[in-house]
């Protein structure tokens, strides 16, 4: 969790409810607000031309959306819109300035999780930059492992689609599809269920 959400309630923040896919707020959209999801997952996203979707992240509870912007005062680059029903706590910029001005200890996790999401972008730009989708698939499999102990074989449960897989690395879901199962084959990944552990 990046900000305890009673220190958010108590500065100011709403509760604001969403089905799935609504838009919490627009790509060029001016950022005036704080978004800390409660529960639900939100998926951080662009269209190209053609109207093919390109995923940047998938968030869900305890993480917060579109705050990087706050700071430079620019137009959000990506949509945040609703994977599932989801609550998410709502803090005016103005406040959420002063409770950082407050407390040097929440400005330092407020950087972290900065930093944390810069690092993402960098690993994921390096695996996007290969042509192998084995490459990409485990890149981002190897990110998302890293934040659980135990790294021993097929321990980690993979918490996304294909769909979302293939979209969060530039892949067609088909490619991410099969290459999925030539990582089983290579005993890589094991499926049970559906569900792919890593």
């Amino acid at each position: 969790m990046v900000i305890d959400e009673n220190i958010l309630i108590s500065a100011g923040a709403e509760t604001k409810h969403y089905t799935p896919s609504e838009t919490i707020f627009y790509e060029g959209d001016s950022p005036n607000y704080y978004y800390q999801i409660i529960k639900g997952e939100v998926k951080l996203n662009n269209y190209n031309e053609e109207g093919k979707e390109f995923i940047q992240n998938i968030l869900s509870a305890g993480e917060s959306c579109g705050e990087s912007v706050l700071f430079i005062d620019k137009p959000y680059p990506v949509n945040a819109e609703t994977i599932t029903e989801c609550s998410v706590l709502r803090l005016h910029k103005s406040h959420f300035f002063n409770l950082l001005n407050k407390s040097p200890e929440l400005y330092m996790e407020v950087s972290s999780f900065l930093s944390q999401r810069l690092y993402y972008k960098f690993i994921m730009m390096q695996n996007l930059s290969s042509q192998n989708p084995s490459t990409r698939l485990r890149g981002l499999m190897d990110y998302l492992k890293s934040f659980q102990k135990d790294a021993r074989p097929y321990s980690f449960l993979v918490p996304l689609t294909r769909q979302q897989m293939a979209s969060l690395t530039g892949l067609c879901v088909e490619t991410a599809i099969r290459t999925i199962k030539h990582m089983e084959r290579d005993k890589i990944v094991k499926i049970e269920n559906r569900k792919i552990l890593y």
